[in-house]
């Protein structure tokens, strides 16, 4: 009797691990979405560099601050821009007394020409006097010549000092001009040693310490918005030719287990990360976690498509992406919107076919 029993287990045990899975397709709603890696950044994030090189003096604020635009952040230390402002404003003060002041080279050559005019008048007078005696064949030509050519020397004179002035107040304006611009210069680049904030926002990091050495090539802190934060994501680049602005965004963020935030994508970049061969998109919060702090990672799921009553069946049915097993034996199918579960079928099958799990 008991070996009945033992010989009856063993051959139902034998059916049932025998018996082949077997599904048949469901109308349900389905949606396709694109998978993301995801990483949560403040808006209008950037590190701050210096503009100048020298040595880190001051810290002016600290990592959590809130700051405004234009708000000091660091103060750099380097007497040398501050010796060549103090040199072009020297140069520019000589260039100004040069071109405008009571000792300006100008003046100098504006008593030359009143001068110069002074004796073209007497000049002019004596040479036609002269003249008309000469015509009425009074006095001697050579006095007539004599008299013609002092004229003719002080017309020539008066405007060889006149293109003097002209060329000397055009080469003495180019030179305020310049000293102008050097000063300013000079000056600017004594104000970069004040390094500022460009927007308003927070200090997320702090990269120097007080007597470092500061240079152009290095960021000294990260700085960014305070309440609005935006989710970047990785997306493969076979899925970037499905995505557009405005499509729906579900998130789920490490540090916060459990809970799915709904997002919208706000901008695709165009250009392609070669080592990765991921293409970087944007998407904002519709309603953000009441905290978030830079760096939070998670994974996000981009909807592209949905439907509400398709023909679907499991994917771990579907066997070279077009075909299922049937008692029948192998058909071909036509799918549709697909997920990681799941695809829809257009056309090959209805719900009344049974559809064979594939062997292993």
């Amino acid at each position: 009797m008991k070996k009945s029993i033992l010989i009856l287990i063993v051959t139902m045990l034998y059916s049932c691990g025998n018996k082949e899975e077997k599904v048949y397709p469901k109308r349900t709603a389905m949606t396709e979405s694109v998978y993301a890696s995801v990483t949560v950044q403040p808006d209008s994030l950037y590190q701050a560099y210096a503009a100048v090189a020298g040595i880190l003096d001051e810290i002016l604020v600290e990592e959590g601050d809130w700051v405004q635009k234009g708000t000091p952040l660091f103060q750099i230390t380097n007497t040398a821009p501050e010796l060549n402002a103090d040199n072009a404003r020297l140069n520019l003060r000589l260039a100004r007394d040069n071109y405008k002041g009571s000792s300006a080279v100008l003046s100098a050559l504006e008593d030359e020409i009143q001068s110069a005019e002074l004796t073209l008048k007497n000049d002019s007078i004596n040479y036609f006097r002269q003249k008309k005696l000469w015509e009425q064949n009074i006095g001697s030509k050579v006095q007539f010549e004599n008299k013609k050519l002092a004229y003719e020397l002080a017309v020539n004179n008066l405007r060889l000092l006149k293109n003097r002035y002209e060329r000397t107040r055009n080469e003495l304006s180019t030179q305020l001009q310049q000293a102008q611009n050097n000063y300013k210069t000079a000056k600017a680049n004594t104000a970069d040693f004040t390094i500022t904030s460009k927007i308003d926002g927070k200090i997320y990091a702090l990269f120097k310490e007080p007597g470092e050495i500061v240079t152009t090539m290095e960021p000294l802190a990260s700085i960014g918005s305070n309440n609005v934060f935006v989710i970047e994501m990785l997306v493969d680049e076979v899925d970037i030719v499905k995505l557009a602005k405005g499509q729906k965004v579900l998130i789920t963020l490490d540090a916060y287990q459990n809970e799915v935030f709904e997002a919208k994508v706000n901008k695709i970049y165009p250009r392609k990360d070669e080592r990765s061969q991921t293409f970087k998109v944007e998407a904002l919060f519709k309603t953000p976690p009441i905290t978030l702090y830079p760096g939070l990672a998670g994974e996000g799921n981009i909807l592209i498509a949905q439907k509400d009553d398709v023909l679907t069946l499991p994917k771990s049915y579907l066997i070279n992406e077009n075909k299922v097993r049937t008692e029948d034996g192998f058909v071909t199918v036509k799918i549709g919107l697909q997920n990681l579960e799941k695809v829809e079928i257009l056309e090959g099958i209805d719900a009344s076919t049974q559809i064979l799990k594939p062997e292993e």
